[in-house]
């Protein structure tokens, strides 16, 4: 269910819907406390009583605090409101984030290729400036042991001075303390580094990573061969 403008949650008042999807609904709201616009992401309702959804939404928010990068969205804060809505009240649990204000890398590849005949990229300079803004994100991101899995142009937001944060950790793993697995075939895939520490994280998901990257700097310099 769509919280409606002016719901609160805590200090937080819900100003717009900004999207929806399957890890959460994402509003902009207005912390009052602080006097700011942030992002609040809700887990459905059909998961809020979930014990695997409330832990993954848990697990989001504790792999953000660990990130303090200027290319990663910073959260704020976890909570849960209780007694919303219905006569027993249904309770809510959040994550209070940095609000970016620009397009998605999606939107922007998108507004570039109608001005196209076919499906174009970007300029060459603003993609490369993208581009390693994206990797620093990631390799800041496997410092901490922590792989993405999800890095998709709707999960990349582009502000309109060309500043990039790296969104939705939702799939994310962490390395520390799991045990490890490979993808098919051996190959480097989004689980390769889990149960081993930051440095061999780093050294196990570099054939994924380098991978990765180069198909990312495709889909920027002429629009397809993104494959995630």
């Amino acid at each position: 269910m769509a919280l409606a403008t002016g719901t609160k949650l805590g200090s937080y008042e819900v100003l717009a819907s900004l999207g929806a999807g399957g890890m959460g609904e994402v509003y902009r709201a207005r912390d009052t406390q602080l006097k700011r616009d942030v992002a609040i992401k809700v887990l459905p309702t059909a998961f809020a009583e979930d014990p695997d959804r409330l832990a993954r939404f848990q697990r989001e928010a504790e792999v953000l605090a660990t990130l303090n990068h200027p290319n990663i969205a910073h959260v704020y804060g976890l909570d849960r409101q209780e007694g919303l809505e219905g006569p027993e009240g249904r309770a809510f649990t959040f994550i209070a984030m940095e609000l970016v204000e620009g397009q998605t890398l999606a939107e922007r590849l998108d507004q570039s290729s109608t001005r196209m005949v076919q499906r174009a990229g970007l300029p060459i300079d603003e993609a490369l400036a993208i581009a390693r803004q994206i990797a620093d994100a990631l390799e800041a991101a496997h410092d901490k042991g922590i792989v993405h899995r999800d890095l998709k142009p709707a999960n990349i937001m582009v502000t309109g001075d060309g500043h990039v944060k790296v969104l939705d950790f939702g799939l994310a793993k962490q390395a520390a303390g799991q045990a490890g697995r490979r993808g098919k075939a051996g190959a480097a895939g989004p689980d390769v580094a889990q149960g081993f520490s930051p440095a061999g994280a780093r050294a196990l998901c570099a054939p994924y990573r380098v991978w990765r990257s180069d198909d990312a700097l495709s889909v920027l310099l002429v629009g397809e061969g993104y494959s995630c």
